[in-house]
């Protein structure tokens, strides 16, 4: 047979690139390095430094949630407001403050169990308003408890037997390890089966159900788990301020902020609300005393960004280059092998 020289491909399924490997070393080793920062950073930035930490925990939760499951939230606060306040409740009873923070999420993840039962029925923007009257009613019965004393509040009076540079060191630790065991933990789960059925339930819920994708126990693990993660960083952020006043944690800005995080960062990647916290994280320090303005401020840019740039900064990174520096999918590589000429096939007849 003749014809003009052609070349052959194999398809191979790549889940690793170099740029890949060498982004999650430098990933490891920041860590690692981060760890460090207590012992020669100045006392101010080691408390900046755990806000950010705090953020970044609150932005891959949200992202979780509603990048890949396709859960819109917008009463993520129930959660952080939550945590915060089973671990004023858990110390109160004489658990250590620490193990007190840790035992407080775990307390609320038991709760958003059976809370996903009714939650996980609505869809949508029925989902996301179903999920602000929850933190709410949620906010209501917290100022019940005598020990809050309603908007008034209370303290986490187990911590004052640390001293300052004690508490700011150990809850800078926390909130680093939190951080990075929980975006691991995603990472890892949205490299498995789980992270291809929340892809396929995010992309049509339906169709998913019907190519035997277990939807409802998907859909209840990924909020179980933004749950626990939003209750650490409440109580983590609890751990940095001491007070608890339930007006503050049950705000809505603070699922504005995750919000805006992603929103900018990008939604539906793994990067992009490491990055969004990054820049609000910025923001938040050079404009944050501007108040109302700032607010306002913010605002506007997550419009323009779900108008114009509806994949957020990291979206059209990836889209324009290419770059998969913490691939949580998998790619064809269809790299051509040798060439193969007309001489060196030959045609049989029958």
């Amino acid at each position: 047979m003749r014809g003009t020289p052609t070349l052959l491909a194999a398809g191979r399924v790549e889940r690793w690139t170099p740029a890949s490997r060498i982004a999650v070393a430098g990933l490891l080793a920041a860590q690692a390095l981060l760890a460090l920062a207590p012992l020669f950073v100045p006392a101010g930035w080691v408390d900046r430094m755990t806000t950010l930490f705090i953020y970044g925990t609150l932005a891959l939760m949200w992202n979780a949630l509603a990048g890949y499951a396709g859960l819109v939230s917008v009463g993520h606060q129930a959660f952080f407001g939550l945590g915060a306040y089973a671990a004023v409740r858990i110390a109160d009873a004489g658990v250590p403050a620490y193990p007190a923070l840790l035992l407080g999420a775990a307390a609320v993840a038991l709760v958003a169990v059976p809370l996903s039962l009714l939650m996980l029925r609505l869809r949508g923007g029925s989902f996301a308003i179903g999920m602000w009257v929850l933190a709410a009613l949620l906010h209501l019965l917290v100022n019940l408890d005598p020990l809050v004393q309603g908007e008034t509040g209370t303290s986490l009076i187990a911590l004052q037997q640390f001293d300052a540079q004690e508490r700011r060191r150990l809850t800078y630790w926390a909130a680093l390890a939190v951080m990075a065991v929980l975006g691991w933990c995603v990472y890892a789960l949205l490299r498995s089966r789980v992270g291809v059925a929340l892809q396929a339930i995010r992309d049509d819920e339906d169709a998913a159900a019907a190519v035997g994708v277990r939807v409802l126990p998907v859909k209840r693990l990924m909020f179980v788990l933004s749950a626990f993660g939003c209750a650490i960083a409440g109580a983590l952020w609890l751990a940095t301020a001491i007070t608890f006043q339930p007006k503050s944690y049950f705000s809505v800005q603070w699922t504005a902020y995750m919000l805006f995080m992603v929103l900018v960062g990008g939604i539906g990647t793994y990067e992009g609300p490491v990055l969004g916290a990054l820049l609000f994280f910025t923001v938040e320090t050079l404009f944050g005393a501007a108040g109302v303005a700032y607010l306002v401020g913010l605002g506007a840019v997550a419009v323009v960004f779900a108008l114009f740039l509806p994949r957020g900064i990291w979206g059209e990174v990836e889209q324009r280059t290419g770059w998969r520096l913490l691939p949580v999918g998998s790619r064809l590589d269809c790299t051509p092998v040798f060439p193969v000429t007309a001489n060196s096939v030959e045609k049989t007849d029958d």
